[in-house]
Formats: structure tokens, sequence, C-alpha cells
């Protein structure tokens, strides 16, 4: 498997007939990125292994259509949108991600609701069983396909998305925050576009939202100890080690995330979204080259947690334990920390002297 291309592992995907055949290339693909990431970090391996990860699922996909035809319940009715969230809409797994996937359809004139929803509840569970073969546990906070509030027709992802932003309480405010972050991994892209405009075109005509948006973005506060030390865990297995998932990797992903809503930028992906801040001129270049350095620096410290496969399920707590927390590696993390500690701070700034200007 070493000297397998990445053409070659795409082609060895696409090639799949079964779902168990992925789950053998999967689990090859695993050792040889992680054996490789013993030894060196790049952002273009991040880069492969997102794109691996999206023929997974799109082969995933097609497989389930086919199956589908194959026990006679033919072709999608409509056209429609299988999406991504969490780090698969950013493109930023890791090697050992879950599943956080939602399905957006047409209306159609031709077929009633029921029988839309009959046909994509049975396309979801095959696509679901095939992820569940691969690897990808289901989601714990149950953003997920299978689950109707992430599968329904455009109009009442519509409705859905518009009644969380006239009652923006912390759950609500969780789920727009959730759905910022979607993109379209098969079918029509359109589908997605059109949300994603919906809500972006909602929060200018309502800016008065982001202050709502802004509270749950700053739940995870990035933190040093009064001399600039590191806060590290206290109990349990994961003592003397550091949580690089909630303690510097989402921080910075939130802050940039509002930040790209607020510019009213379409994509997802954080380091796409620092470019596009900066090129709009809505933050300095100088603020896009040292966001980009932390988030590359957590990116990377990300990839370094130990993972667990657990009942054949691919996971990690997002941890560094006590001993890769060596003299190098805890001064990159302080100078990321720092630097999101800042990104922070300017966020808020930016958030209320918006509000602020908007009011006047």
């Amino acid at each position: 498997m070493n000297h397998l291309s990445m053409e070659q592992i795409l082609e060895r995907i696409y090639q799949s007939e079964q779902f168990d055949e992925m789950r053998i290339t999967r689990d090859q693909v695993h050792e040889m990125v992680r054996e490789h990431l013993l030894f060196s970090h790049s952002p273009e391996i991040g880069r492969k292994v997102n794109q691996i990860h999206d023929a997974f699922i799109h082969r995933t996909i097609e497989l389930a259509e086919h199956m589908l035809e194959d026990e006679g319940f033919g072709k999608p009715p409509v056209p429609y949108a299988f999406i991504l969230l969490g780090s698969g809409g950013r493109r930023e797994q890791t090697l050992w991600s879950d599943q956080d996937n939602g399905l957006i359809y047409e209306e159609s004139e031709d077929h009633s609701e029921e029988e839309l929803d009959d046909y994509f509840i049975k396309l979801v569970d095959c696509i679901l069983r095939g992820l569940d073969i691969l690897g990808y546990p289901p989601c714990e906070g149950n953003v997920i396909s299978s689950n109707k509030q992430w599968r329904k027709p455009i109009s009442m992802y519509i409705e859905m998305m518009t009644a969380w932003f006239m009652e923006p309480d912390w759950e609500n405010v969780r789920y727009l925050l959730i759905l910022a972050d979607m993109r379209c991994i098969f079918g029509s892209k359109a589908l997605v576009d059109r949300l994603k405009g919906e809500f972006l075109a909602y929060v200018q005509k309502h800016p008065s939202i982001l202050k709502y948006l802004l509270s749950n973005t700053l739940h995870h506060r990035i933190t040093l100890g009064v001399f600039g030390h590191l806060i590290t865990e206290r109990y349990g297995e994961d003592a003397g080690g550091f949580d690089i998932k909630y303690g510097a990797y989402i921080p910075i992903v939130n802050g940039v995330r509002l930040l790209a809503i607020q510019a009213g930028i379409m994509q997802s992906s954080t380091l796409e979204r620092i470019r596009l801040l900066e090129e709009t001129s809505f933050i300095p270049k100088q603020l896009a080259v040292e966001w980009q350095a932390a988030f590359g620096v957590a990116l990377k410290l990300r990839d370094m947690t130990p993972y667990q496969l657990a009942d054949e399920m691919y996971t990690t707590r997002g941890k560094l334990n006590a001993e890769q927390l060596t003299k190098e590696i805890k001064q990159e993390l302080k100078h990321c920390l720092r630097t999101g500690m800042e990104l922070q701070k300017y966020v808020r700034k930016s958030i209320d002297s918006h509000i602020e200007t908007e009011k006047g």
C-alpha cells in the first residue's frame, strides 16, 4: 500500500462495488497515512486525507443509489444534496472523524411528501450503513441524516432555519452555526447554495442576530495560565495532557466562521475563510498570516492526538497526552493559543462595532 499514489488510492475506492471492499482500502490508507504522520506533517497531507474521505463518502452514496435501484425503488425521484457538516463540511477531517451529515431535496408536483420521505429514508439508511461499515461513527449529537431534522425538503429547511433565527436560544444558535459549515458532497450544489444564501441574507438584514451568534462562538475560551503556562487536564486518563480540539482548534474555527458570516462569505473551509476575509479587506494581511499560522499548528497537533478503534469505529478524544507535550510542542502550542486569544478579542470587537454601526 505504501507505494500507491493518490490516483491509485482514489481509483481503488471508485472501483469498489461493496462497502466491505472500501473498508479494506480505508484500513490500509489509514495505516499508511498514520505512519507518515509519525515522521512529518504538512498541510498537503491534510488535503489528501480530506480528498480520500470525500471519495469514500461519495462512492458510498453512489453504491447506495445503485442498491436501491436494484431493489426496485428506482432512481432518486427529485434532485437532492447530501451535505457534510462539522469538520467534513469545512474539509478539516482527521483520519478518524465521525459522521455529521444531512440531506436536502427538492419538492415535487409528481410525488407526495410521504413518497419522497419514504425514498430518502431508504437511501439514508443505506448510506449510513455503508459509512458504518467503513468505520465512521455516527455523530453523538444526532446531527445526522437519519434524524428527520436533518433530512427534509429545501422549503422546510428554510422554514426551520428562519425559526431558529427568530428564536435564538442557545440550542437554536448552535444549530445555526452547524448549518453555516454545510458543504455539498454529492448531488445538487444549487440546493446548498440556495440555503446558504438565505442564511447570509437573513444576517445581513438582521445584524442584531450576530450578538447571539457571538455568545455561542466565544463559549470555548482560549486560555493560558497567569504566567503563560499551559492549562492541562487535571484528572483521568488524560491527566497532564492538553485538549487540542476544544482548547485550540474549535475556538479558532468558531471565531473565523463568525467573521465569515458577518462578511457574507459562502465558503466553509477555515483557511479559505481567512483568505477571503483578507482578500476583501475585512481583516488586514498581517492578521491573516498570523491566523493561518496558528490554525496550521492547531491542525497539526489535532492530527497527532491518539486514536482508538472501538467497535470497529475510528475515534479520538482530541487530546494530546502528557508524553507528547515536548518543549518544542509546548512552545508551538503557546504561540498558537496567544494568537487565538487575540483572534477572539478581535471577533468580539468586530461584531460589537458592526451592531453599533447598524443601530446608528
